[in-house]
């Protein structure tokens, strides 16, 4: 059985959720609004209307639901996750020496692949 695409109605719609309740789950600090604001224009500008997954969503909105609600396993994983994005962004803005630029480049890779774990394990679209 063939889905049908996701209208862009319905992905302006995700985009707005998923965003409104990052929002929340990180309660407007500072640093985190702005990186969960271009992690989720990057996620949703690179990522085609065939990824769209609304089981996945729906999941992820729960998961924030509960960052949100209380300092919980919830909160504690998206505030490690804010903290490692805006590291990395840090690190990738700076200019350092062009030998490192392979080390700086492989830093991440563990950190990702446990990201895709979670994702997989919790059926959750968090990139």
């Amino acid at each position: 059985m063939a889905t049908m695409p996701p209208s862009h109605a319905e992905v302006i719609l995700a985009y707005r959720h998923l965003y409104k309740h990052l929002l929340r789950a990180v309660q407007y600090s500072k640093p985190a609004r702005f990186v969960v604001q271009d992690r989720i224009r990057t996620a949703f500008r690179e990522s085609s209307p065939a990824s769209f997954d609304a089981y996945r969503i729906d999941r992820t909105l729960q998961f924030l639901d509960g960052a949100a609600k209380s300092r919980g396993l919830e909160h504690k994983i998206l505030k490690n996750l804010m903290f490692v994005w805006w590291e990395q962004n840090k690190v990738f803005r700076m200019h350092y020496r062009a030998d490192l630029t392979p080390l700086r480049l492989n830093a991440y890779n563990d950190f990702d692949r446990t990201l895709e774990s979670l994702n997989e394990s919790m059926g959750l679209c968090i990139k």
